[in-house]
């Protein structure tokens, strides 16, 4: 395997510290950080140029704070400054990324260009096809995965394919900056996919198995043997716990598919068929509700964004009724009394 050396240079080249700034703003405009950026660009990216040239970057403390999640759990999640450590980070992935993406398998999914949810839908559908292939479901996912990320495996997968001392100085330091991968880091994300691919690779190229699917840590296998998969399960219980120092949740499963369905990606699948996630149907409608109720004091661009960022989920699954009861019928009713409201209050529109 090749290994890259000399490239730390490229990390706080000036061009490539002001990419990092424009990818880190997305969204972002409005930080009071942001705004001191822009107020005097070229002075901040000289003084990142400088700390990570001098090798004096030290990491900034983290921001912890809690956060509910859709399904019901309680996440820490962990926040730096924008200025300097968000755009070192995007600096960091910048010169990265083409060195490590095309190390991951074609089924992955999380933190990865062209790629993510959609993608996934699409290939599992595809591979559901095989009906015979893909009677029963191994479903599984890594007990606590970011806090449990040995920081001494993580950094010997990044050695696998980097050599440069200085970079790795500034892997290393951004690492052990805190137990485990810190939710919320920009590039967590991206360590933890480099961490899981040694499974893939193991999974893909000693276990010979073919339908194989990875978001994050959430793990999805397809056989025609329920016994095939109770078996790869207990070996790859072995394999995470002696090489990667992690261990799968004790909630794992063996189905078949179609007694219950995947439940994967935010989506249900069958042979033959996808539903949405119950979750995701109860928060379309409940949007819809609030929607129906509050319309006189809604925007009507909010109201179109708030639907049809839901049309996107229901473009890949067999949602017809949903489409029809909640998008077409209500979006019509809404945008009816708007109109006619708008009317009412100016009886002059449409005149000439």
């Amino acid at each position: 395997m090749k290994r890259f050396g000399n490239i730390y240079e490229k990390v706080y080249d000036l061009d490539n510290i002001r990419t990092a700034h424009l990818n880190a703003r997305k969204g972002k405009s409005h930080y009071r950080e942001v705004k001191m950026i822009d107020a005097d660009p070229e002075y901040y990216f000289q003084q990142i140029h400088d700390m990570l040239k001098n090798m004096t970057f030290q990491n900034a403390p983290y921001q912890v704070f809690t956060k509910n999640t859709d399904n019901g759990k309680v996440r820490e999640i962990y926040k730096l400054p924008y200025f300097p450590d968000r755009i070192i980070h995007h600096c960091i992935m910048q010169v990265m990324e083409p060195i490590w993406f095309p190390t991951l398998i074609r089924d992955t999914y999380s933190a990865v260009k062209n790629r993510g949810i959609h993608d996934g839908v699409k290939r599992i559908k595809k591979a559901l096809r095989d009906q015979t292939g893909t009677k029963y479901c191994l479903k599984m996912d890594v007990k606590k995965f970011y806090p449990s990320v040995d920081h001494a495996v993580m950094k010997r997968v990044i050695r696998k394919k980097i050599k440069d001392t200085k970079l790795l100085w500034l892997l290393d330091s951004i690492i052990d900056s805190i137990n485990g991968l810190p939710i919320g880091n920009y590039l967590s994300q991206y360590f933890g996919n480099l961490y899981l691919s040694e499974l893939d690779h193991w999974i893909k190229e000693q276990k010979r198995v073919r339908y194989y699917y990875r978001y994050c840590d959430d793990i999805v296998i397809m056989d025609s043997s329920k016994q095939s998969l109770h078996q790869l399960q207990k070996d790859i219980d072995i394999y995470l716990n002696r090489e990667l120092r992690i261990n799968l949740k004790d909630n794992w499963q063996v189905f078949p598919i179609d007694d219950r369905g995947i439940d994967f990606l935010g989506y249900r699948f069958f042979h033959g068929y996808t539903l949405l996630r119950k979750s995701i149907v109860k928060r379309f409608i409940k949007r819809v509700t609030y929607i129906r109720r509050n319309w006189p004091w809604l925007k009507s661009d909010y109201i179109i964004s708030s639907i049809m960022s839901y049309r996107g989920w229901m473009k890949y699954a067999n949602t017809r009724n949903l489409i029809n009861k909640y998008i077409d019928n209500e979006l019509f009713w809404i945008f009816r009394n708007i109109s006619t409201s708008r009317q009412r209050s100016n009886p002059l529109q449409g005149v000439v």
